[in-house]
């Protein structure tokens, strides 16, 4: 039986964006399978494991990496600003319907028992989807793909979303369903509980399917 105790000790619960708020891969996956294939050469959703929880720039490089293709910098920057305008032409559409189960509920607890609660995600559209999904009044700190210049796993991002939200790491959960976002939080000297797969994220102090077993 796994420990909750870090539930009823933490002050500030910190989540992660893709995967454990929203499912938004699938649409990070449908616009960089349309960049290279624009490029020329297919990309898998096997090859699409190795973007997640990684920057925008970082996750072009792995890309072209795949493809077998170099570019100037900046014809780099032109290529991820297209990918992001196609991401977000999918993302326009969300709506609440697309929370993942429990997410709702599970923040609206949290809120009542005075927990501070923050996203932590390298995601530069997350409060454009936070806005759509209507959870953005939920966050009392969003810290995001604008406001730190290193990806998990180093812990920058998490660091941050303690301070804004006046607390110190020790005091805070992290919620992630990434390997790099699990060594993040890890790092940042917070528990850390992981949703997915076991085999992935083993190095977390609990693993949950999902939002809603909580």
């Amino acid at each position: 039986m796994p420990d909750y105790s870090m539930l009823k000790q933490m002050k500030g619960a910190i989540f992660d964006l893709d995967g454990v708020i929203v499912d938004t891969a699938k649409y990070h996956y449908l616009a960089w399978r349309s960049l290279a294939s624009e490029l020329g050469f297919d990309f898998t959703e096997a090859d699409n494991e190795r973007l997640k929880g990684v920057s925008r720039m970082r996750s072009l490089d792995i890309l072209l990496e795949i493809g077998g293709l170099e570019f100037t910098e900046a014809e780099k920057l032109a290529m991820a600003d297209k990918k992001n305008r196609l991401y977000v032409e999918y993302i326009s559409r969300l709506g609440e319907s697309e929370l993942l189960p429990g997410v709702s509920s599970y923040l609206n607890r949290l809120r009542d028992n005075g927990i501070g609660i923050a996203l932590g995600s390298a995601s530069k559209n997350a409060l454009f989807i936070l806005d759509k999904l209507n959870i953005a009044g939920l966050f009392d700190a969003v810290v995001d793909g604008n406001k730190v210049s290193r990806a998990k796993p180093d812990p920058e991002v998490f660091l941050i979303a303690s301070q804004e939200l006046g607390l110190q790491p020790g005091e805070c959960v992290v919620f992630e369903d990434a390997e790099a976002g699990v060594a993040a939080g890890k790092a940042a000297g917070m528990q850390v509980i992981g949703i997915g797969r076991p085999e992935v994220l083993g190095e977390a102090d609990i693993v949950i399917s999902g939002l809603h077993e909580l």
